[in-house]
């Protein structure tokens, strides 16, 4: 599955996610913390589509983790995205950072929302395979998906295997590296084998890895390019190339989990 990420595009918000819909996504991707949930709203209500058309999904923002801050901000996404209940919503990083941490709890409030049927299903995002099984350990409902930044140089390969292993969906923010897999001769070498860019073929790895992709663009040939997926595949040969990109933690480009916040 590709879906449309909406990560600082808050300016444009509005129009960029009016052009993805139009375009054909139909998965889009905010959170308290983009400050654009507003703007997701006006441009889902205003395309024609119907709500049971999409998949919604926000993230809990780090100072919303205790009440009232909960609830009052979980009602604020719901009035701004003009919905009354969201596809998924995920915690956005695991708070405090360190393992041990009282994430728990907030756990536990999202399964309240879960079984309440206002959040159709819930995870986690950023957080560590330690975290997870801390989750795992001490609460109701396994999660649903896991979000991580993941591309191919940096596969995040100890939090796959842990989704893997608990049947947790793996869903992969910034899946072109923030724009480094558009020069890699690597991927470009492949992509002309296809008529294909480098970030087609890092974004089809994706999928055949397993992963729920999350590329964003603002504009609507970019985002037509990045839903340009589904007519070549990739050989077993070109993934193992692919593969071998992976620097592990050198090739983190956002936050690490245990240090951010």
């Amino acid at each position: 599955m590709v879906g449309f990420g909406t990560y600082k595009v808050a300016d444009r918000a509005q129009e960029i996610v009016e052009s993805a819909l139009e375009v054909g996504y139909r998965h889009l991707d905010t959170a308290q913390m983009y400050g654009n949930e507003a703007e997701v709203g006006r441009a889902w209500t205003g395309s024609g589509l119907a709500r049971s058309d999409l998949f919604i999904t926000s993230k809990l923002d780090n100072p919303n983790h205790r009440e009232p801050e909960f609830s009052a901000s979980w009602q604020q996404t719901l009035e701004d995205l003009q919905t009354d209940y969201v596809d998924l919503f995920l915690i956005h990083w695991p708070l405090p950072m360190r393992y041990g941490g009282d994430f728990v709890t907030t756990w536990r409030q999202l399964e309240e929302l879960h079984h309440s049927g206002q959040a159709r299903a819930i995870g986690l995002s950023n957080f560590e395979p330690e975290h997870i099984e801390t989750i795992l350990a001490n609460t109701e409902v396994v999660p649903h998906v896991i979000q991580v930044e993941s591309h191919p140089f940096f596969h995040n390969e100890r939090v796959e295997a842990c989704a893997r292993e608990h049947s947790i969906v793996f869903e992969a923010w910034s899946p072109l590296a923030r724009g480094g897999t558009t020069t890699d001769p690597t991927l470009g070498e492949i992509g002309a084998k296809y008529g294909k860019s480098p970030a087609q073929v890092a974004l089809r790895w994706g999928l055949q890895t397993g992963h729920v992709v999350l590329p964003k663009a603002s504009t609507p040939a970019r985002q037509r390019e990045n839903l340009d997926l589904f007519d070549f595949r990739l050989t077993a040969t070109e993934m193992a190339l692919i593969d071998q990109l992976d620097r592990g933690e050198a090739g983190r480009t956002g936050g690490h989990p245990l240090t951010r916040g």
